[in-house]
């Protein structure tokens, strides 16, 4: 029966976007509202209706007080597909820091560039940390919150694969604030797996950090000690509601 839901809910989810995507090209002749609303309002509700109805994922938004609808760089951890595709219905017309290869890609990664999304050359040093600067101005200056995944790759739960100093540079030359977000995603859409496991995906939202007056060590010490921390504590709370999933959490030595 997983492996039926799955299968259904894999199906119409990735076949919702791939609709969705092609039917952006039209759209993006439209001013870039008009694509920011299409995939927040039309396309993201459904495809994730299908995630919820088949696959049996719920979702949990804590810490609604700590959001920004502007003016924020939130620091998400990064466990799975999951969070890429629904931070926006938790907050609206947030776009994302990606690696630029992703744009690249037929119907898909033209409907990120379309979007919004701001690809970087994680290879480019120096400039490509500018153009980052940039991009990420002039999407916050017209409004729209800014996503980065810290570590810069998925990482299973319970386990960290280093935090990058970029978005220390960021909150350092845009002074904004930081929000930090914990997840337990990676136990229901576990990296690299078919099987989508059911439960409730937590999203929480912690209070905002800042730049000023702290150095690197110290504001990127205090971002993963915050995440990290939150992040542990959902840990526990999912595998003791959810046994099944607990093969999905780090063992540790």
């Amino acid at each position: 029966m997983l492996y039926i839901r799955s299968l259904l809910a894999n199906g119409l989810y990735f076949g919702t976007l791939m609709v969705g995507c092609i039917i952006q090209l039209p759209v993006a002749l439209l001013p870039r509202k008009c694509s920011i609303y299409y995939w927040d309002k039309i396309v993201m509700p459904i495809a994730l209706y299908w995630v919820h109805l088949f696959a049996g994922i719920k979702f949990d938004v804590r810490g609604k007080e700590n959001i920004l609808p502007q003016n924020a760089i939130y620091a998400c951890k990064h466990e799975s597909a999951l969070e890429t595709y629904s931070f926006t219905q938790f907050v609206p017309t947030t776009t994302y820091i990606l690696k630029k290869e992703l744009v690249y890609m037929p119907f898909f990664g033209w409907a990120q560039y379309f979007y919004g999304m701001i690809p970087v050359n994680r290879k480019g040093g120096a400039a490509a940390m500018k153009h980052m600067l940039s991009e990420v101005k002039k999407r916050t200056d017209t409004g729209r919150p800014v996503v980065i995944f810290p570590e810069g790759t998925r990482c299973q739960p319970g386990t960290t694969k280093g935090y990058k100093s970029g978005i220390m540079f960021l909150a350092e030359n845009l002074d904004l604030p930081v929000i930090p977000v914990a997840i337990n995603t990676g136990f229901f859409w576990a990296k690299n797996s078919f099987l989508r496991y059911p439960g409730t995906a937590v999203f929480e939202f912690l209070p905002a950090i800042s730049a000023k007056g702290k150095t690197k060590e110290q504001f990127m010490q205090e971002l993963e000690t915050a995440i990290e921390t939150k992040c542990a504590e959902l840990n526990a709370e999912t595998v003791e509601k959810y046994p099944y999933v607990a093969k999905f959490l780090a063992k540790k030595d």
